[in-house]
């Protein structure tokens, strides 16, 4: 393996792997990420304070922090240190006989594998349980550990106008800190490197809670409205979207937690689209990503096409677990 990274040098990398990331739509500010820099971690202990670090750091009072902790690098033909989580944070899916799942569906395959694995849920599980992160080190076990609570924040989930809501008893994490992803360039690869923004309000209402094979929330939210379900005419679901949406974000600034709607997300990244054009680069983009879940075409991202490239340094998809 070559000579390693200075600071320096893997700064600008991680951050050049975020500008080019086309399935983000928050790179107006890629060139403010902190790097933490955690090559020398060379036990599991060691690699879950150095999570818990960053969990403490990003969210720093709820004044969001974007930060990538990057662990050590690999040859290409190694495995290295990895992080089993998708998000260093989420909540447990508990199947049931019926086909049923209490909390999180995404995450239900993930749950069943680390209670094979020795992890013990509540004695009362629920719909907002944290599952422990799983951590692997080369030619080792996975282990398990017990996120601390005061490492995670999380925002209560409230209405500006709508009392009801409260009583829902919705919450989501502050943070949203993707840890099994691979930061790859220069020669070098990061198997383990979660790195970390704030989260778009969308992100959270209209995919983690409204979407049908996730917590599903839209005929519940829609009936508690009073809306007639019976005809999709009606445009029930987006009614209830829409205050679903509205409610998250008015949770989040009441808690003092950075969170940006889709569409000031998305005059962001047009005045990113600018300053890249400016500066003589092009902007690899995915539309399917970068389109809001909401008011798609109200966004002006919407009314363009991206350049396909897949530049590097880049964050890059690798199989963890299954």
């Amino acid at each position: 393996m070559q000579a390693a990274q200075t600071h320096e040098e893997l700064t600008a990398m991680a951050k050049i792997a975020w500008r080019n990331n086309a399935r983000c739509i928050g790179r107006l500010f890629w060139n403010t990420l902190e790097v933490l820099d955690a090559r020398e971690a060379r036990t599991a202990d060691e690699v879950f304070e150095a999570c818990v670090h960053h969990l403490r750091f990003s969210t720093n009072g709820g004044r969001i922090r974007s930060a990538a902790t990057v662990f050590a690098a690999v040859e290409s033909c190694e495995r290295g240190i990895r992080i089993w989580n998708r998000q260093l944070i989420r909540y447990a899916g508990y199947e049931s006989g019926d086909g049923s799942v209490l909390g999180d569906p995404e995450q239900a395959a993930f749950t069943r594998r680390v209670i094979e694995l020795g992890w013990q849920p509540p004695d009362e599980p629920g719909r907002f349980d944290l599952l422990p992160l799983v951590i692997e080190m080369p030619d080792q076990a996975p282990k398990l550990y017990e996120l601390p609570r005061d490492a995670v924040m999380e925002v209560e989930i409230t209405h500006p106008d709508l009392p009801w809501f409260a009583d829902l008893g919705l919450r989501w994490h502050a943070v949203p800190v993707i840890s099994d992803m691979a930061l790859e360039g220069d020669g070098f690869r990061y198997p383990a490197c979660p790195f970390s923004g704030y989260y778009m309000g969308t992100e959270i209402a209209s995919r983690n809670f409204g979407d049908e094979k996730r917590y599903n929330l839209l005929p519940l939210v829609a009936d508690r409205m009073g809306l007639d379900r019976s005809l999709r005419r009606m445009l029930w679901k987006d009614r209830a979207l829409v205050e679903l949406n509205t409610a998250v974000l008015h949770s989040f600034r009441e808690a003092g937690v950075t969170v940006v709607d889709h569409h000031t997300a998305s005059l962001q990244f047009m005045q990113h689209l600018q300053k890249e054009a400016e500066c003589g680069r092009k902007v690899p983009g995915d539309w399917s990503w970068l389109v809001p879940p909401m008011s798609g075409s109200a966004c002006p991202v919407f009314h363009r096409y991206y350049d396909d490239e897949q530049p590097g340094p880049a964050f890059v998809e690798q199989t963890n677990w299954e």
